[in-house]
């Protein structure tokens, strides 16, 4: 199995995310969240907030395009034929609530062999408009070999 591990320490371009408040409320009806602080913007205000509060898992909301970046990266010869998720792991720091821009930049962080299966681990960080830091991500992948 050919590893592209000359593209470990690879970063991408940040990419921006509005987050809108219909968003908030769709991602949170998803996922099954019943939280007032999701859906009504004067409970939300009440408890402190600027706008609807963001369910955590948002992030994989508005870090996906970013994510994106690295999966259909050429370089990285991802066969997709033989792509399964692997984890994700967060680390939350700032809340996110609508009206945010978030920025979240993608890496190459590893990429091994084990059992002939590939490892990849990438990470990312997630800013807002006002450079706090609202999410660290660990992101992983894992091809399966041929036999």
């Amino acid at each position: 199995m050919s590893l592209p591990v000359e593209q470990i320490g690879k970063q991408y371009a940040p990419i921006m995310y509005a987050v809108g408040r219909e968003k908030v409320r769709e991602y949170a009806a998803a996922v099954g969240e019943t939280n007032r602080l999701h859906y009504d913007l004067e409970v939300a205000r009440e408890a402190g907030y600027s706008d609807l509060l963001a369910p955590q898992m948002f992030v994989v909301v508005y870090a996906s395009s970013a994510f994106s970046l690295a999966l259909f990266d050429e370089a990285l010869e991802i066969d997709f034929a033989r792509l399964v998720h692997g984890s994700q792991a967060f680390t939350w720091h700032k809340p996110v609530v609508a009206g945010d821009e978030i920025m979240t930049t993608f890496s190459v962080d590893d990429i091994s062999e084990r059992a002939g299966l590939r490892f990849d681990r990438f990470g990312s960080v997630s800013v807002n408009q006002r450079g706090e830091m609202t999410c660290e991500g660990v992101w992983s992948t894992i091809i399966r070999g041929e036999g």
